[in-house]
């Protein structure tokens, strides 16, 4: 078998790859202590973010186009779904802050890295699409701190400074040395050779840092998710709920307002969270619990929006 099979084995079989690790994460962290694999947490986060920046236009960020996506995008993402988060966690995930901190900082992440191929993948408007990915990472990194001192500073001490220097860390240094890397790349191999030999295999490296992240944040709270089984439940349950809100206001929004093309724009850039960045700030500035949250929704993200897809096929979810 090639390497490069080998290699890409994991981006390509995410659904399937996703709950192995996070099995045998639970079953390793039951009779082995891994909590020194907690030393590289932060050297792996950011080679996990660095590899989905290469390629980050920031010349989209000033392009004012498609306006009214964003006017509906931006309320979404920064508004709404951070309110429904915290409406959920308190009704489901009160004895729990720790999971409570994961899904709000879920909902104060968008900017997904596979907005844009999942856009293309479905059809919809792929230049706004590059705009409202950008936007939506360069904000949700920079409210994040401000958001979670906000909305979580009364379930748990929030240090804003020191979330504040991880972000630094986990984002915006991946962030500049991923535009320094493409530029640098640009000038030995062109544009389309970098589209078709070098994209295809940067998300494998970045899945292969997660599966780190995920099985490092899990097994070392095993034995307390075994203790209490309810934690998980709990945590899914409140992942489900939350992801179908998500889709019942971004469809109904994007029937009443938006063409067919620009309402499946409007609602991948609202569903497909930054779970990579939201991991990388859960594993290096808050406890295990939250991080699990994070993990767990990698079962959920890509899913769903594969199944809604499949459905508006049939059904037409999101008009003619």
């Amino acid at each position: 078998m090639k390497f490069r099979t080998i290699f890409t084995f994991p981006a390509k079989n995410l659904i399937y790859v996703i709950p192995c690790v996070i099995c045998l994460a639970l079953v390793s962290g039951r009779f082995i202590d891994t909590s020194p694999l907690k030393s590289l947490i932060l050297p792996v986060a950011m080679l996990t973010i660095f590899p989905a920046m290469i390629g980050f236009q920031p010349r989209e960020l000033i392009r004012l186009t498609d306006l009214r996506l964003m006017a509906a995008t931006l309320p979404l993402n920064f508004i709404a779904l951070p309110l429904v988060a915290l409406i959920i966690g308190s009704l489901l995930l009160e004895p729990w802050p720790e999971l409570r901190i994961g899904l709000l900082l879920i909902s104060v992440v968008p900017g997904g890295n596979m907005v844009v191929a999942f856009t293309m993948l479905f059809e919809g408007n792929v230049k706004a699409s590059l705009k409202l990915s950008a936007m939506n990472l360069v904000l949700g990194s920079l409210l994040a701190p401000l958001y979670l001192y906000v909305l979580a500073g009364t379930l748990v001490e929030i240090d804003m400074l020191h979330i504040g220097k991880t972000i630094g860390l986990v984002v915006f240094i991946p962030l500049c040395m991923g535009v320094i890397t493409y530029n640098l790349l640009l000038q030995r191999i062109s544009q389309q050779q970098f589209k078709e030999r070098v994209k295809p295999m940067l998300p494998a490296f970045s899945i292969w840092g997660l599966m780190y992240l995920i099985f490092t944040s899990i097994s070392m709270k095993a034995r307390l998710i075994f203790s209490y089984p309810e934690l998980m439940f709990q945590a899914l349950t409140s992942l489900v709920l939350w992801y179908l809100v998500i889709f019942i206001l971004c469809i109904s929004l994007g029937r009443l307002v938006f063409d067919r093309k620009n309402a499946i724009t409007l609602l991948l850039n609202v569903e497909l969270r930054n779970l990579p960045i939201c991991i990388g700030l859960a594993v290096t500035a808050f406890s295990p619990q939250t991080a699990m949250m994070v993990a767990l929704a990698f079962l959920f993200q890509q899913q769903f929006a594969i199944w809604v897809w499949k459905l508006d096929k049939r059904l037409k979810l999101f008009g003619k």
